[in-house]
């Protein structure tokens, strides 16, 4: 498979889940997103429907899919659906860019499965919900989503770091370990190779980061027990 069929495959996949997701679609927007001309998304739709998919015309409108034709099969009931929602809204105010941006691609394939009037209530649903905090929809950190990527495979992890206590940068070989939030700042618990034990990393003050091949050995303990020594050591 060449460059271009890779490209027009990933286009066509696309096109299948913006068609699941909105109720209408027009040939110019479609061509606007991909920047190619409207003849190819003919082509593209064209190639859709002879590979089985439902795709209506509206004269005067655009392209639908069929009532009732889903990829994949999955069912969400309309309160699922709202929780789903609400909790969009909410991570729309996180202030890390990495987590909101691969939130907003998986939202936006769930909310293609739905059905259509329950995706008019949820999108009615989405424009009627506020979260006030982080009003200014700051973005501080931008690593999240590659630091659990890098927890769950077990790779050392090389950053930079700009210690908050001392204001001098750093560099680090850590081994991720757990991830939590706290007042909308992320941390990251990871066993510091350069200090020999473990530590909380706050991600907006991690400068730069790069996900080594190697493997670390997995901690056995539990993220309660984590806790548990950190509150010994407090008190002690």
């Amino acid at each position: 498979m060449n460059n271009n069929d890779t490209k027009r495959l990933s286009r066509l996949t696309a096109i299948l889940t913006m068609l699941q997701t909105k109720r209408l679609l027009t040939a110019s927007e479609l061509a606007n997103k991909f920047s190619v001309s409207k003849r190819t998304i003919y082509r593209d739709i064209k190639a859709l429907e002879q590979a089985g998919v439902p795709i209506l015309t509206e004269d005067g409108k655009g392209y639908t899919l069929m009532e009732g034709y889903r990829i994949p099969p999955v069912m969400f009931t309309e309160s699922e659906a709202n929780a789903l929602i609400t909790a969009e809204q909410l991570i729309l105010k996180n202030k890390d860019a990495s987590f909101v941006k691969e939130y907003t691609e998986a939202i936006n394939k769930i909310k293609s499965v739905l059905r259509n009037n329950t995706k008019d209530k949820v999108n009615l649903l989405s424009n009627r919900i506020l979260f006030r905090n982080n009003k200014d929809n700051d973005r501080t950190s931008n690593f999240l989503s590659t630091l659990q990527v890098a927890l769950t495979n077990f790779n050392l992890v090389k950053i930079k770091y700009n210690s908050i206590e001392t204001d001098q940068t750093t560099e680090r070989t850590i081994e991720p370990f757990a991830i939590y939030s706290t007042k909308e700042n992320w941390l990251l618990i990871a066993f510091c190779r350069l200090r020999k034990d473990f530590r909380a990393f706050r991600l907006d003050r991690i400068q730069n980061l790069y996900v080594l091949n190697e493997k670390f050995e997995p901690h056995k303990m539990t993220l309660q027990e984590y806790f548990d020594i950190c509150k010994e050591k407090h008190f002690t």
